[in-house]
């Protein structure tokens, strides 16, 4: 049976690059974005490679337009194997005490409140696919044993709206991996590393080929491993 999978935030970078991927394993790819004009662009893109690319609307912050997603993968597909969290925004990287708490409050609402609504939105197809694998694109700017250790890279990037979504998105994905265990859901959180990218004005060091290798891998595994959080070196501290 055709395999399929869906990718928020999936026009450009990360998210197109593991859109490519899962396409070229064979997966139909639901290439989920807010703009239709960039989001079509992407999937005929792909499409002229050969891939299964199907562009799907979808703002994770609204929930009409998550909504209506889920039903236009119902009715077209009726199931779904994997879905890959991958949309997000990194707010003000300033100084804590001068990040307001709107800007927090909408760094919160994409990266940690959007992932939520999509996985309860297509829960129903998850199980539907009887075996299906989650994957919210973290970071290791989440993890408070990096944020804490001198000797991290990371140490000293202090951004309190991104840093602190990113560790709320860790925790979403443990709760996760418990409640849906048993209907053969495995949940993980999957960190690409400082990926070059325009998420963080081209500086990252990393290529989105590199970037998408763990979060691929995380989306076709059927080895039961769940509530982990996992770079391409191996499990990172939470």
């Amino acid at each position: 049976m055709l395999k399929n999978a869906l990718i928020t935030g999936a026009n450009k970078s990360i998210g197109f690059e593991t859109a490519r991927r899962l396409g070229g394993m064979g997966y139909r790819v639901w290439l989920g974005a807010r703009d239709a004009g960039r989001g079509e662009s992407a999937a005929e893109a792909l499409r002229a490679q050969g891939h299964d690319v199907r562009f799907l609307e979808i703002a994770v912050e609204d929930d009409a337009s998550v909504k209506a997603a889920a039903d236009r993968v119902r009715q077209e597909d009726g199931k779904l194997d994997a879905l890959v969290n991958n949309a997000g925004i990194p707010g003000a990287f300033i100084d804590p005490a001068d990040q307001t708490v709107d800007d927090i409050r909408q760094v919160y609402e994409i990266n940690v409140f959007g992932p939520i609504r999509i996985t309860q939105a297509f829960l129903p197809l998850l199980k539907a696919a009887g075996s299906a694998n989650v994957v919210n694109v973290s970071s290791e700017l989440g993890s408070l044993g990096a944020l804490t250790d001198p000797e991290s890279e990371f140490y000293g990037v202090n951004s309190l709206g991104y840093n602190s979504s990113k560790t709320a998105l860790n925790a979403v994905t443990v709760s996760f991996s418990k409640a849906l265990a048993s209907f053969g859901i495995r949940v993980n959180s999957a960190d690409p590393g400082y990926t070059k990218t325009d998420f963080n004005g081209n500086t990252g060091y990393r290529t989105v080929e590199q970037a998408a290798e763990i979060i691929v891998q995380l989306a076709v595994a059927n080895d039961g491993q769940t509530g982990a959080f996992i770079n391409d070196k191996g499990t990172l501290p939470w």
